[in-house]
């Protein structure tokens, strides 16, 4: 790694670093993950693609029925009314094999094979039925009405998928339509986390004098599932130089990614910093962004490192937007740009000069259709509730410090996350 600047470093007097340079510089630090492995279709869910998909066969592979109904052959309807006798049935997986001749039809069900000669498929709402014949009301077929046909979605040497595609349910329907049974996709990244701090009791333990119970590490943990990676949960680590030296070793052995929240600060009374200093090449950010102005990145070891704010929203929105695209890249998925939409402001918001704030928003859909955002209320850092009611983010830029009710503001939905 290219380490930043020293002038970029969290000492007194530097000043902010802008949210989308912060990010930038991250992403241009870290690489993918080269190794990769084949996995099973079946789970290979949330995974990223290693090598492109070329499909090897036509979808659909035959000309088939979009709709319940009669295969015919247009010459024999272009009369009023035309009547023509049913010769058999074609059902999905069990064709009609003879050749439709003049004056015939078939009864055809919804993805059947079209028999020979057949040109067209009446639905059957257009037909009635006398016995062995029916009559064709309302209208005239033309031909390919109501046929799908082989290759109308892919065709044989088609690129299905191309690397850095994340296999979510759409995909891997379309993987097993072209007969895919085993993808390559990459190396599934691993992660350590842990907090520090002898204030912290995980929620099986009873909090004592002065303690609360840690949150951090269960959102971390929420987090991190929701992107398919490895967790390796490492609990709360005391304020005890030797156990946190030990945690921050047995992290980078295991993991390609170590999270911590809280006490990254130069000045903090822990041994956090120190032992950052110690085993790895980190520097500290001042980030102008409102929650969660300090940041810590870097590697330890062997391992990249991000030391998060300790506020538990802090926690959220700066994992949002700066270790969230990290590890996209990480796993070699394909950069996309954030999901950012412009909405009214359902009120008044207000904000100080000097930081890009995240705040708390609720998106509502009018009944005339159109899209409002409120805030959440009360924006401070260690209000978790506020995250919990919120569906995105409301981003108010560094140099605003009011935004009316009815004015455009920008939103960030938290789908754009997932």
């Amino acid at each position: 790694m290219n380490p930043p600047s020293t002038d970029d470093c969290l000492t007194a007097g530097n000043p902010l670093l802008s949210v989308e340079l912060g990010r930038q510089r991250i992403l241009n630090a870290v690489e993918v993950l080269p190794e990769k492995e084949s996995v099973a279709l079946h789970n290979a869910l949330g995974r990223v693609l290693a090598e492109r998909v070329i499909s090897a066969i036509d979808v659909p592979p035959f000309a088939n029925s979009a709709m319940d109904g009669y295969a015919v052959r247009c010459a024999d309807c272009e009369t009023n009314a035309p009547r023509l006798t049913v010769i058999g049935s074609s059902f999905a997986g069990v064709p009609f094999e003879a050749q439709l001749q003049a004056g015939q039809c078939v009864r055809i069900m919804t993805g059947a094979m079209l028999p020979e000669g057949a040109d067209a498929v009446v639905m059957q709402e257009h037909v009635s039925r006398e016995t062995d014949m029916i009559v064709i009301h309302d209208r005239t077929p033309c031909v390919g009405d109501n046929i799908r046909y082989p290759g109308e979605d892919t065709r044989r040497g088609d690129v299905v998928l191309t690397p850095g595609t994340r296999l979510k349910a759409a995909e891997l329907g379309l993987l097993a339509s072209v007969g895919v049974a085993e993808v390559q996709v990459r190396r599934r990244l691993r992660v350590a986390f842990f907090s520090t701090g002898d204030e912290l009791v995980d929620v099986d333990t009873t909090p004592g004098p002065g303690q609360i119970y840690d949150s951090n590490r269960h959102t971390l943990h929420a987090l991190l599932s929701q992107t398919g990676l490895e967790c390796h949960d490492l609990g709360v680590i005391a304020d005890d130089r030797d156990a946190v030296r030990t945690a921050f070793q047995r992290a980078a052995e295991i993991a390609d990614l170590i999270l911590t929240t809280g006490g990254v600060s130069v000045g903090e009374a822990d041994y956090v910093t120190e032992t950052l200093r110690e085993l790895g090449e980190v520097d500290f950010w001042r980030m102008a962004v409102k929650p969660g102005k300090p940041l810590a990145f870097g590697r330890v070891q062997r391992a990249w490192f991000f030391g998060l704010p300790g506020n538990p929203v802090s926690v959220m929105a700066t994992f949002y937007q700066f270790v969230l695209p990290a590890l996209r890249k990480l796993q070699g998925e394909t950069p996309r740009a954030p999901l950012i939409l412009q909405v009214r402001s359902g009120e008044r918001l207000q904000k100080a000069a000097g930081r890009m704030e995240f705040q708390r928003g609720i998106l509502h859909c009018a009944e005339d259709g159109e899209w409002t955002v409120t805030s959440t209320g009360k924006q401070d850092s260690h209000m978790l509730s506020s995250m919990s009611r919120a569906n995105c983010f409301i981003l108010l830029p560094a140099e605003t410090t009011l935004a009316e009710r009815g004015e455009l503001v920008s939103v960030q939905p938290f789908c754009d996350f997932a």
